[in-house]
């Protein structure tokens, strides 16, 4: 494959890479409304039967039911923050060919 074709290749998998960051990116902010809003309700129980506010967010977090929903933010977040880093390492990659691709280019005269 010449530079050109590798470069072209690699532009096609950033758009794609952007567009799977951008789901990755809703489906995090969805997840972390899912969680804070349970977690929230459930606090707002928990004081309404007594419990000490001192200990509420750890009983809470501790639930299953929230812990679940902690859990898939968290992987949701994994994704995104891989989504991202597969950005940027395309980005670093199609400007280490474009540098090539100058070196190679640039120094020819006519």
């Amino acid at each position: 494959m010449d530079l050109l074709q590798e470069i072209e290749q690699l532009y096609s998998q950033l758009e794609l890479s952007i567009s799977t960051a951008r789901k990755y990116d809703l489906e995090y902010a969805e997840r972390e409304r899912l969680y804070r809003m349970e977690l929230s309700k459930r606090l707002v129980e928990l004081r309404a039967q007594g419990q000490a506010v001192t200990h509420l967010a750890d009983i809470a977090r501790g639930e299953k039911n929230i812990a679940d929903l902690r859990y898939k933010r968290d992987i949701a977040e994994g994704m995104r923050n891989s989504a991202r880093e597969t950005i940027n390492y395309l980005k670093l990659k199609l400007r280490c060919l474009d540098a090539q691709l100058q070196r190679e280019w640039g120094n020819t005269r006519t």
